[in-house]
């Protein structure tokens, strides 16, 4: 063997012997449990991007248009803050998770602009769990969205991770109040 690498090798064996020495298995075993343990616990609210299913659905918000401020249409007020399919087009409503989906336990929330009656309005977007992407009438309006490691203000997450089915289908827009 060449003189550098016995070298190498006498001072690994050290350093190894040496950690060996002042550290058990158990304690490397905790050390390991307690990073797969965090780990587990960070995953789930890491952003979830849907960004491919806006192609699957025809391009991005805006590129087929309809008449203005339709139930359907991703201008109409409510969906200021929206990130998804609407329920609307996939048979349920804007407040109503279509049958076979069900709503998720967690949401986020948007303040949205009624031209209509010039208020404000606080609007809770719910992802409807449990079916495969609706994949018609897809809006990404994303208007007051936050970063997301501020999760209860950030729409670009699957919202049904705390479901039993973290399959997203479509969003509903419930308003809950006025803002002030």
């Amino acid at each position: 063997m060449k003189p550098w690498l016995d070298l190498l090798d006498g001072w690994t064996e050290r350093r190894v012997r040496a950690v060996a020495s002042h550290s058990s298995r158990r304690d490397a075993l905790a050390r390991v449990s307690r990073w797969l343990v965090a780990g587990a616990f960070t995953l789930p609210v890491l952003p979830f991007d849907r960004s491919s299913q806006a192609h699957a659905a025809g391009g991005p918000a805006g590129a087929k248009k309809r008449a203005p401020a339709g139930e359907n249409d991703c201008d109409y007020w409510r969906y200021c803050s929206v990130d998804g399919f609407l329920c609307s087009c996939c048979g349920g409503s804007q407040t109503t998770c279509p049958p076979g989906t069900s709503i998720s336990k967690v949401t986020w929330v948007g303040t949205c602009h009624n031209p209509a009656d010039g208020k404000d309005y606080l609007v809770s977007y719910n992802d409807c769990c449990g079916k495969t992407s609706c994949g018609r009438c897809f809006c990404n309006t994303n208007h007051g969205d936050r970063p997301g490691y501020r999760m209860g203000v950030h729409n670009d997450v699957n919202w049904c991770m705390a479901n039993d089915s973290a399959v997203y289908h479509c969003t509903v827009s419930v308003i809950v109040g006025v803002a002030e």
